[in-house]
């Protein structure tokens, strides 16, 4: 399933190469409920590619018909071409998504980004740090919301001027952090760092 909505970027080689920027990073956003379908609608223009991921076919139709995703796929799908995995779903969800990510066939030795937007920290971070070592975890909690949920209510400016806490485990690496400051600040969330 593809979207040709938006023009894709060129661009999307290895997240530890130098200089790899959010311009090149193709990003699989597993969640398309208000916080995920937001991200990907701020996120236009500013990466190569948005995947979506989720359990709700509806949501995916949703996010295909008006352009909010390049594609859909499943979490091993979008392993499989994500540079950057964002989980953007309930935190309980989160907890069986990076489980998920452990079990993985997927293990080739190109680093994958994982941030979450769960609204606590400490377990999330304690699980991603239990991740294989191709995985390059950091938390993540943006500070905003609405009380209408879902994709239907999803907004491009829902981030914007609202504080992205970021939260880098011990094994972060600093391209990952980077990566992450840069997607706050293009969808114009301010990022702020916080210990778990």
């Amino acid at each position: 399933m593809t979207s040709a909505a938006w023009p894709r970027l060129s661009g999307g080689n290895s997240v530890d190469e130098p200089g790899f920027t959010l311009a090149g990073a193709r990003i699989a956003i597993v969640g398309l409920g208000l916080m995920g379908g937001s991200l990907a609608l701020a996120l236009k223009g500013h990466c190569d590619e948005i995947i979506g991921v989720d359990a709700d076919a509806s949501a995916l139709a949703f996010a295909l018909s008006r352009g909010i995703v390049h594609r859909a796929a499943d979490l091993e799908g979008a392993l499989a071409t994500a540079h950057l995995i964002v989980l953007a779903t309930p935190v309980r969800a989160i907890l069986s998504q990076i489980q998920s990510l452990q079990q993985s066939a997927i293990s080739n030795q190109q680093s994958k980004i994982i941030i979450d937007l769960g609204s606590t920290k400490q377990q999330i971070t304690f699980a991603m740090s239990k991740l294989p070592a191709h995985f390059d975890p950091i938390g993540g909690h943006p500070m905003c919301g609405k009380e209408t949920g879902g994709i239907a209510h999803a907004e491009a400016d829902l981030y914007r001027g609202k504080t992205f806490v970021l939260t880098p485990l011990a094994r972060t690496s600093p391209a990952a952090l980077a990566l992450a400051r840069e997607l706050a600040a293009a969808v114009g969330a301010e990022p702020l760092l916080l210990p778990a």
